[in-house]
Formats: structure tokens, sequence, C-alpha cells
């Protein structure tokens, strides 16, 4: 026998339900398609880098990332498949291959999906004023917590593709998972409450606030816990979900200071020296251009004064300013009233005898 007919022979023969050469074809077909894969993927980089400009950086970043996330075994199943397309398997050979090409595909789907949620996530957070220690802090437990899920997810899809009943298996996890919630409801109550303060923002670093009776100037948002320098020097710490619920004056977003200001003066003063009180106030305060007069009147009878209500706008959110404002105009007040021989009242009793 010549060994052109070894070889043909050799060829022809049956190797699992298939002739040798198609064998050998699969085979190359599977090592063509391996090399044309990793080819496209380090050219595909390269021009992705080359053809986005630094304004659309975010996508350039994303679709580089889900090309480095393309794992290597995925190129090995996805060759070996699509040489095993020229095969012809038995049923339960081909079953068995289309379960894992199935679970190497869903394991895939979970890597890229995972480089879309970190990227929204860090998106979402990219232009935020908060102190970036907190961000980061929120964003790696987002991160965290998300890709669990999609893990989760993706382990129970896999699960079912190989057969097994994962019904009892989720309605373990949800009783589990109802445990773990109600172990550690503090922690994730104040955990949550970070998140919305991150998101909402009804503070941020820097902000002075008022919390029931406590004030001061936030210094740090952490995953649990707010931390705020009072005006005495000391550190207040807040859990975030207490913090949340209660009522929060946020002074740093103050475009203007209303003030409201009381003067009193004796019953005893003349009807034309009152009457001229208020245009007396509203000159002084309008000399003043950081301020802005809203009015003076003569407002109420109390037991030992005749009382003046004065309201006006603090052009400047700042408290140093609004005090200097202040002091310039009772002192302006004071030396108006001295002149026109106006007396100021203060708490006294008098007793008339009758005879």
């Amino acid at each position: 026998m010549s060994i052109q007919q070894n070889i043909t022979k050799l060829l022809y023969m049956d190797l699992y339900h298939n002739p040798a050469y198609k064998w050998l074809i699969a085979i190359a077909l599977a090592i063509v398609v391996w090399f044309a894969v990793t080819f496209i993927k380090k050219r595909l980089a390269v021009i992705i880098a080359g053809f986005f400009t630094s304004k659309i950086y975010n996508i350039n970043f994303l679709i580089q990332s889900f090309i480095r996330e393309t794992k290597s075994f995925f190129k090995f199943i996805f060759s070996l498949y699509a040489g095993s397309l020229l095969l012809e398997l038995p049923a339960n050979t081909s079953g068995f291959v289309d379960k894992v090409v199935l679970l190497v595909v869903l394991l895939q789907l979970g890597f890229w999906l995972q480089v879309i949620i970190s990227f929204l996530i860090h998106k979402g957070f990219e232009d935020e004023e908060h102190d970036k220690k907190a961000i980061s802090s929120t964003v790696s437990v987002m991160v965290f917590a998300s890709k669990l899920v999609l893990w989760t997810i993706v382990l129970l899809l896999c699960l079912d593709n190989l057969g097994v009943n994962i019904t009892a298996l989720i309605g373990g996890l949800g009783i589990g998972g109802i445990a773990i919630a109600l172990a550690v409801q503090n922690i994730l109550g104040d955990l949550f409450a970070s998140l919305t303060i991150i998101l909402d923002k009804p503070f941020v670093v820097g902000d002075f606030i008022i919390v029931n009776e406590y004030l001061g100037t936030i210094e740090n948002i952490g995953l649990k816990t707010t931390r705020i320098r009072s005006l005495g020097g000391e550190q207040l710490i807040f859990p975030n979900a207490e913090l949340l619920q209660s009522k929060i004056r946020n002074y740093k977003r103050m475009y203007e200071r209303r003030v409201v200001m009381n003067i009193g003066v004796v019953y005893e003063t003349p009807y034309e020296k009152l009457k001229r009180i208020p245009s007396m106030i509203e000159q002084i305060i309008k000399e003043d251009k950081r301020v802005r007069f809203d009015r003076a009147h003569f407002s109420k009878f109390m037991d030992y004064s005749l009382d003046f209500e004065i309201v006006y706008w603090v052009l400047d959110p700042d408290y140093n300013i609004y005090m200097d404002i202040q002091q310039n105009i009772n002192l302006e007040v004071y030396k108006t009233f001295s002149r026109e021989n106006i007396q100021f009242a203060y708490p006294t009793q008098k007793v008339f005898l009758d005879k």
C-alpha cells in the first residue's frame, strides 16, 4: 500500500463519528479563530485609543475596559466552539458543549456588566463637591454591593443551566438575607443615609449647620458617621441616619441674612419724635451699601416701653460681616437718639400714689 493511500486512509479514519480530516480542519479553524480574536482585540485597543479624543475620554475608558475584561478562557472556548461547528457530534456531547459555552458566555457577561456598573457609579459621582474621601468610600461600597448582587445572579443562572434546582436556594438566600439585614440594620441604615447625603446633598464638607441645639462646621462625611467641629472647638459625631432624621439649618447656603431689630423707648417720648424714629433708623441703615432696608414701624405698646420693629437684609451671609454691620447700626442709633434726647427703655416700675 502506497504512502498516499495510507494518508488517505488515516484522513478518512472514523474518530468519534467524524473522519479524521474534519477534526484537523476543526482544530485549524479553532487556532485561526484564536489568533484572529487576539489580533482584533489588540488592534481594536490601539484604534480606539487613537480615535476618541480627550473630550470623550469616558467612552474611550469604557471601551478599553471592555476589551481588557475580555478573558482568555472566553476566547479559548469561543475558538473551540467555532471549530466544533464543523463536526457532527452526538446529541449528548452537543448538549454538553452548549452548556459549557453558555456557562462561559454568562461568566464573560458578568465581567462586562461589572465594568458598566463600576463606570456608571464612578461617573455619577464624578462632579460631586463632597469630600473626596467620603465619595471614595461610598463609591467603593456601592461598587462592591453591586458586584455582589451581579455575581450572585450570574451564579444562580449558571447553576440553573447545569440543571440544579435553584428555587430552594433562592428561598434560602432570601431568608439568610433577611436575617443578615436584621442583624446589621443600624449599620445599613447609616450606610444608606450616607448615600442619601452624597446624592441629595443637604450639606457638604465646609457647611455651617445647626442640628437641634448643636452647631458647627462639617468636617467629614463618612460611611457611618458625620463629624462636625463645634464653635467651642470640640468634635461632634452624629450617626448619619440620626442626622437625616433631624431638622438641619444650613447657614452656608444662605444668600442674604434677614435681621429683625427691636428698639424700645420710654413712654415720656414726645409724639413728634415718635413719628420721626422710623425715618431716622431708615436713614442710618441705608447709609450702608451692604444692607437692603425693608421696613421700620412703631409696632406695639409694652409694659414699660414703646417698641419699634426694624427689618433689613444683610447682602453678605458671612456672620462676621453681619455683626460688623449690626454694631455700626447700633452705634449710629445710640448717637442719633442721644442727640435727639430720646431715651431707651429698660425694665422699670413706677408707683403712683393717689391722694
